[in-house]
């Protein structure tokens, strides 16, 4: 009769030592597991806020009103935040801004939200004085990002 054997598990585990633990190898062994579990945790967490941006609008498409806007946001905007990409610089990126379902404030992406934000600012981000046709052009140049 054959023995048993034993699981993949069980065969890994390290002798116990005369105290019933299982020695620094063990210590090492559970620290390295627990390292990885929590690496595959972080992986899994960011994959599944992963998911592809729709694309900006070329700027060969943009409209007289958009182009504008991406002046305006050269002037007053584009030293704290990238247009074409979600990253921070000092304020968040703003790639495909008014097509989330929400701001990174966690407020919907209106134009009348965007307006109050931009004049007013909001916790670190200071307001930015523009005139009607400045915003106007501004909002327009953000609904092609």
């Amino acid at each position: 009769m054959r023995s048993p054997t034993p699981s993949s598990a069980s065969a890994r585990r390290l002798p116990r030592q005369s105290d019933g633990s299982r020695g620094r190898a063990g210590i090492i062994e559970g620290v390295m597991r627990t390292l990885s579990f929590a690496a595959l945790a972080a992986a899994l967490l960011a994959l599944a806020g992963c998911r592809p941006l729709p694309p900006s609008k070329p700027s060969s498409q943009w409209t007289a009103q958009e182009a504008r806007g991406a002046v305006v946001f050269q002037q007053n905007c584009a030293r704290c935040h990238y247009a074409t990409t979600t990253g921070s610089l000092h304020g968040p990126g703003l790639q495909a801004l008014t097509k989330q379902p929400t701001m990174p404030s966690g407020m919907p992406p209106t134009d009348e939200r965007l307006s109050v934000v931009i004049l007013h600012g909001r916790t670190m981000m200071p307001g930015t004085p523009l005139t009607d046709s400045q915003l106007q052009d501004l909002l327009a140049y953000l609904h092609t990002l």
